[in-house]
């Protein structure tokens, strides 16, 4: 009887040491399995200047002129919209200009009859003639009025695209929610909207060089500290600023 108790106590004992490494195994196995499946952390995962960055690139600043069969010149909206295209292209242009003539269409010979005209007012405003070109184009459909199209490239600011939804925004099993990321759209229109509200896309990049300061008014003041004079601005007449006669 004692060598069979004793028998029995040996194999407890036994089955408490294979339980404590079967224990041990599983819970190894399980944190190996939730390391494996885990993914980096990235800072793009968490700001959204990032995520959705603004890509500056060069591309078309584009004016259309339509220009009738029986006309052969431009309108004074037309010449307007020619004069701000040539102010534009001195302030932001990378290029030369291009002008798209269109050919073989009812308005032809109108629209190369304003091409000269196009080409006195850019001179005119300063675009050298050596920088201007002229190509002439089929347009793809006949039935439509062709226009004469003039081009520059410029710098150009882009984000997105915006409403990509990759993620559920609900509860799930993905990182994203368990660590309560930002989800992915986040901040897009923001971006998007920024960059094509700003006017020199470079300020995006780097500020701007200083320019010598207005130095005209500074001097009248310190004339005037000097002098030991008051130094504010005096009106003639005190009541040439008012707008109403309220109160007299």
């Amino acid at each position: 009887m004692p060598h069979a108790h004793f028998g029995v106590e040996k194999l407890r004992h036994y089955g408490i040491a294979v339980a404590r490494v079967l224990t041990v195994c599983v819970c190894a196995a399980t944190l190996a399995g939730c390391y494996s499946v885990r993914e980096p952390v990235t800072p793009a995962d968490f700001d959204y200047r990032l995520r959705h960055n603004i890509a500056i690139t060069e591309g078309p600043r584009t004016v259309e002129l339509f220009i009738g069969t029986s006309r052969g010149g431009l309108n004074g909206e037309q010449r307007a919209d020619v004069l701000a295209f040539a102010n534009n292209w001195r302030r932001e242009a990378t290029g030369g200009i291009i002008i798209d003539l269109p050919s073989g269409t009812r308005n032809a010979v109108a629209a190369a009859n304003a091409t000269h005209e196009v080409r006195a007012i850019l001179s005119a405003a300063g675009v050298p003639p050596t920088a201007v070109g002229v190509r002439p184009y089929r347009p793809a459909d006949p039935g439509k009025l062709a226009t004469l199209k003039l081009h520059y490239p410029t710098l150009v600011a882009q984000a997105g695209p915006c409403g990509l939804w990759p993620d559920d925004l609900g509860p799930t099993v993905n990182r994203e929610h368990n660590e309560n990321a930002e989800y992915w759209n986040l901040g897009c229109a923001t971006q998007r909207n920024l960059a094509a509200m700003v006017e020199n896309k470079a300020d995006l990049v780097q500020p701007r060089g200083e320019v010598p300061p207005y130095t005209g008014r500074r001097t009248t003041v310190l004339d005037k500290y000097h002098r030991g004079e008051p130094s504010q601005t005096t009106s003639p007449d005190k009541d040439q600023g008012k707008i109403s006669d309220l109160g007299k």
